[in-house]
């Protein structure tokens, strides 16, 4: 069974930054897509940004871009999402998904993303 393991959370200032890990247990190559996703308290969850395995076309919600930017490393079987300029509402739990095609609509996520991690806790104080 695929396992994918999120690292790399923890409590930042605003303006500080994070980077988040997935370690995959078996080749990322066999996977068509990753994403990032997130959920805020009290807020529904919310694609991040999603990564096409082979050829390296990036997608990302706009409220991040330009501040988040989403990396594997196949060699390592493992998936980065580097955060910088993090704000207050970028406080969630941040899980990341392997599956087929990607996209940033949960919805159409819980269908593509055949394998998610157990979630690591991202903290931005004001």
């Amino acid at each position: 069974q695929v396992q994918l393991v999120e690292s790399g959370g923890g409590s930042v200032q605003a303006g500080g930054s994070l980077r988040l890990s997935c370690a995959a247990s078996v080749d990322i190559d066999n996977t068509v897509s990753m994403g990032w996703f997130r959920q805020g308290p009290e807020k529904e969850r919310e694609g991040v940004a999603a990564i096409l395995t082979h050829g390296g076309l990036t997608v990302y919600a706009d409220s991040v871009k330009g501040r988040f930017t989403i990396s594997q490393d196949t060699t390592q079987n493992t998936l980065y999402l580097q955060m910088n300029g993090l704000k207050p509402e970028d406080t969630g739990m941040y899980f990341c998904a392997a599956g087929t095609i990607p996209t940033l609509d949960p919805a159409l996520a819980t269908a593509r993303y055949g394998y998610w991690g157990q979630g690591s806790q991202v903290s931005v104080s004001s």
